[in-house]
């Protein structure tokens, strides 16, 4: 069998249809990141290990890539030379279209090691973690690139991908780091990292984006976001720009409202809509319609939830929710009833996704469900 292309292989860090972290070259809502790096950096008190955590799609990677290129970017530290030392940098900008840019966004700076997870061969996939190969490969690149007094950078994403050998490798480079060597180590769950990784580590978390932001990346991105959706956006993507791509691809806010639309029938559903529902997730090529449907009832059951618990209202997603959340919260046990519903049909739907079971046969047993559950609390 013929080896796969490299061009044929898929990033395991690139979202669909959007442009790779490497190449964008702004980033938005994140001004306090930047300013600590830079501050330490001027400081003379840069750390060799950086931990960029925070929620998936938000710009970690992004900022990773920002910070590498500044980095590679800078003169070294020859103390001053001649005419003394230049002024320190005031922002993270660099040249977009300068040689480094250019050499970093095609793979080829030798300053620069990727650590990702690989593509499996033999499966022709993705493999599903970092293994300790690609981190001997990352010592080995310190090994032999010579670091001549200059800066040589890491970028590891995502370092919760990393296997237990793979993430022992790593560690040892954190604990005796390479001369010139700065580790980024992307994190979208970092208490799954060895506690001795965040120990060596200096972290920079990133929180969700608001909507002016969000809105901002993603036409950055290529996307597009009507300023009236904006809010609404940002609530169902939670803050995520890659969220946010993907609902926008999917036109998910539609999709968002025509769930809360069916809702607004229960409990006495509406089993004409119901059906039309099931059909969208189910036949060939729906399967990113489906697992959208999927992630949007368990969103709306979570909001649901929360706002029964609350007793607070979300910025309103769609038309109508929420005067369809206030009369299905308005019961002293609805948040309890909705969450543990809201489990159940997250395991029900991982289980039938895992057994291949039929997805309008799922999504119409889901809403039968929800249909089932506020029925009961109508009663009470």
């Amino acid at each position: 069998m013929a080896a796969t292309a490299p061009e044929d292989i898929p990033e395991p860090d690139r979202i669909e249809g959007a442009p790779h972290p490497r190449e964008t070259a702004r980033l938005f809502g994140h001004e306090g990141a930047e300013a600590a790096f830079l501050s330490a950096f001027n400081a003379g008190r840069l750390h060799h290990g950086w931990l960029i955590s925070g929620p998936r799609g938000v710009g970690k990677a992004t900022l990773a890539w920002r910070l590498a290129r500044f980095l590679l970017d800078a003169p070294a530290d020859d103390g001053g030379g001649l005419f003394g030392a230049p002024p320190p940098p005031e922002t993270l900008d660099t040249d977009a279209d300068g040689p480094l840019a250019r050499r970093l966004r095609a793979l080829s700076e030798p300053r620069l090691f990727l650590l990702r997870r690989p593509w499996d061969e033999k499966n022709s996939r993705l493999r599903q973690e970092i293994t300790v190969e690609e981190a001997r490969a990352l010592k080995s690149f310190f090994t032999m690139s010579a670091a001549d007094g200059g800066r040589r950078v890491a970028i590891i994403d995502a370092a919760d991908e990393l296997n237990t050998s793979a993430a022992n490798a790593v560690l040892k480079l954190l604990e005796e780091p390479p001369a010139g060597a700065t580790f980024f180590l992307i994190a979208h769950q970092p208490h799954r990292l060895l506690p001795t990784i965040r120990s060596r580590c200096r972290e920079l978390r990133l929180s969700a984006l608001p909507p002016e932001a969000l809105a901002q990346a993603l036409t950055a991105a290529g996307g597009e976001v009507a300023p009236d959706q904006a809010q609404a956006l940002a609530e169902l993507a939670g803050g995520s720009v890659g969220e946010a791509f993907r609902l926008t691809n999917l036109e998910g806010l539609k999709l968002y409202a025509t769930l809360v639309a069916l809702f607004a029938t229960l409990p006495r559903l509406d089993r004409p809509r119901a059906l039309a529902l099931a059909d969208m997730g189910a036949g060939k090529g729906a399967e990113a319609q489906f697992d959208l449907i999927l992630t949007l009832i368990d969103l709306f059951l979570t909001r649901l939830a929360r706002a029964a618990a609350t007793r607070q209202l979300p910025p309103e997603a769609a038309p109508g929710e929420s005067a369809l959340l206030t009369r299905l919260a308005d019961h002293p046990d609805a948040a309890r009833h909705w969450a543990e519903i809201a489990q159940s049909l997250a395991q029900r739907a991982r289980r039938g996704k895992a057994v291949n079971l039929d997805p309008a046969a799922l999504l119409m047993d889901m809403v039968l469900t929800l249909e089932k559950t506020a029925g009961t609390l109508a009663l009470r």
